[in-house]
């Protein structure tokens, strides 16, 4: 096989082959995909088998050149799963903390969160949600929809708070008891 068609896989089998080289192809070829942080990149070099100081060279290498910033990719991150996936700025800090940001990055990221904007986007939610559940009883609709936002990373106070203001006071009959509340955390 020509060496211009070889993956990474290959290119890292090879003993002959510059280690430099490996590790820079598999990140490009990585961020080529989508944006990645320094961890991600690191993790993925280290399962290449790329030595740590060739890894941490071609890493530096690539954030002075700005193909790495975790500050920036925070950023994006924490702004697009917000807006586009609903999720809340606790989940998003799971998230980021999963893929290796600094946690002042994190919460930096997540700062720029508006508690308003995550309350009306969480609105926006069950709003679209409920419109589908025309047939179902008042307590089923509460308990699908605070699931729904659980899932996006709200606290049950605020999903709570969140679906009674939606469904409205006509549900209020209707409205959990705290071992309901707890039933969907277990």
């Amino acid at each position: 096989m020509p060496s211009a068609e070889r993956l990474p896989e290959d290119i890292a089998a090879d003993p002959e082959a510059d280690p430099e080289s490996v590790a820079r192809t598999i990140c490009l070829r990585l961020l080529t995909v989508r944006d990645r942080t320094r961890a991600e990149l690191a993790d993925a070099l280290a399962a290449k088998q790329v030595p740590t100081e060739v890894a941490s060279r071609v890493l530096g290498r690539l954030g002075d050149v700005g193909l790495i910033d975790d500050c920036a990719f925070a950023a994006t991150f924490a702004q697009t799963r917000q807006s586009e996936r609903g999720l809340s700025a606790r989940e998003i800090t799971r998230q980021l903390r999963n893929k290796g940001v600094a946690a002042e990055v994190v919460a930096q990221a997540v700062a720029g969160i508006d508690q308003e904007a995550e309350r009306r986007t969480a609105q926006e939610l069950v709003e679209r949600r409920l419109r589908g559940m025309t047939r179902l009883d008042g307590p089923t609709k509460i308990r699908r929809l605070v699931a729904l936002l659980a899932r996006k990373g709200y606290s049950p106070g605020v999903a709570y708070g969140i679906v009674r203001e939606v469904i409205g006071a006509d549900t209020a009959d209707s409205t959990p008891t705290a071992d309901d509340e707890s039933a969907w955390l277990a």
